[in-house]
């Protein structure tokens, strides 16, 4: 039987605490839970370096990419109830999207395409439909950093910006390749075709509130005030422009804080990467996929949809789909569910942990897994981008599967 040891425990605190001496991370969380009960939490450092406040456990930060699965659990809602299935392409919902070009093989300049279907939800889902991020590598990512589509908090209307991005070509013919992308900020807009409802609204109703995730939404709760933690960057520029990042002299740059943040005026609901929220709201999550769709006496899928959601849907892992995006985690031994990484080879992986791991993580360094063949789920919090700056996940994961003991 699966048990954890405190005193291996305690070494992540330790471990917590040697980043925040080192001057890589302000502050952080972590919370692990082992059969749906809270076996470890420690907070260290400050979620304002400026105003010298702690990070404590109901500090609010950015997600970013862990939005990602919580947008992905909605859109198989709706697929269990019938609306679509996943093989229906993007036009049937986005008629913008109908008549869609890809880069040929090799283009210099994005005139350079040729006819490619219209992606299908499951490519969405999977990063395999051609979309992009202004993050990554080629020539359709400058494209899109020179239109600034990234789905930032205050860029408007979610139907505007999902109609601009159907104007540039794909990076890829769908199905092709694997390339991280905005993929899930379509599928946003999906779930508000569909649902009639914002994005915002459907999340808060059909995901939020029956999980009790009520510190979670696109903007910083009313009355949160400065428990929503600082953004701080070791780069020189823009925080998100890894193409052109350098590394500068102050390790903990301040990017973004409370009361001037896009994050408590949102406009633009990011299905992609644009919730706030705790740790506490986000392992509620983590534990309602463990839980096979159920959580806080809601069902919100069956087990076997999450099951689905839970297995590797790519012919091989990410490395072998011919990858050039940037990439929050191991690309070897590693495949793609639906919304999270899985694990297909820890060994390959090069981190100790369990085949079936799902996890994912967002670009100010936030991360969680669930591992289901030792019913654990774990979520660590904190806020410095970008998120490949350091390997804390790797060495967070060695610490928590050090800690288990038989």
């Amino acid at each position: 039987m699966t048990k954890f040891e405190p005193s291996r425990l305690n070494r992540i605190g330790d471990w917590m605490k040697r980043y925040v001496d080192e001057r890589k991370y302000a502050g952080s969380s972590l919370l692990i839970k082992h059969n749906g009960q809270e076996v470890f939490f420690n907070a260290y450092g400050k979620r304002s370096i400026e105003h010298n406040l702690p990070f404590q456990r109901d500090t609010l930060v950015r997600i970013y990419s862990m939005t990602k699965p919580v947008t992905t659990v909605a859109v198989m809602m709706l697929a269990e109830r019938g609306l679509f299935h996943l093989d229906a392409q993007l036009s049937e919902f986005l008629p913008e999207f109908s008549d869609m070009q890809a880069l040929v093989p090799g283009a210099m300049s994005t005139d350079q395409t040729e006819k490619a279907p219209t992606p299908t939800l499951h490519q969405l889902l999977t990063h395999t439909s051609g979309f992009s991020y202004p993050f990554n590598p080629g020539i359709l990512p400058e494209l899109m950093d020179a239109q600034d589509m990234v789905f930032k908090p205050d860029q408007g209307l979610l139907a505007d910006r999902v109609y601009d991005l159907a104007a540039l070509p794909l990076a890829f013919q769908p199905g092709s390749r694997w390339e991280y992308s905005v993929g899930i900020d379509v599928v946003g807009r999906v779930i508000e075709v569909v649902s009639g409802k914002s994005l915002d609204k459907f999340l808060a109703q059909e995901v939020l509130e029956p999980l009790g995730m009520h510190e979670t939404d696109f903007t910083v709760p009313t009355g949160a005030g400065d428990r929503f933690a600082s953004l701080y960057t070791p780069l020189e520029g823009n925080a998100m422009a890894l193409n052109s990042a350098q590394t500068g002299t102050e390790t903990l740059r301040l990017v973004d804080h409370a009361g001037r943040s896009p994050f408590e005026k949102t406009t633009t609901f990011s299905g992609g990467g644009g919730l706030v929220g705790t740790i506490d709201d986000y392992s509620r999550f983590a534990e309602m996929l463990r839980n096979r769709g159920q959580g806080n006496g809601h069902r919100l899928l069956s087990p076997k949809t999450v099951e689905y959601m839970l297995i590797n849907h790519l012919p091989g892992d990410i490395a072998s789909m011919g990858p050039q995006s940037f990439a929050e985690q191991p690309m070897e031994g590693t495949g793609f569910g639906l919304g999270g990484a899985i694990v297909t080879n820890p060994g390959r992986v090069r981190v100790p942990g369990s085949l079936g791991d799902f996890s994912w993580g967002g670009m100010a360094s936030t991360f969680f897994w669930i591992d289901r063949v030792n019913n654990m789920t774990s979520v660590f919090f904190t806020q410095l981008s970008p998120s490949s700056s350091y390997p804390s996940r790797a060495e967070l994961k060695a610490l928590v599967l050090g800690a288990m003991i038989e």
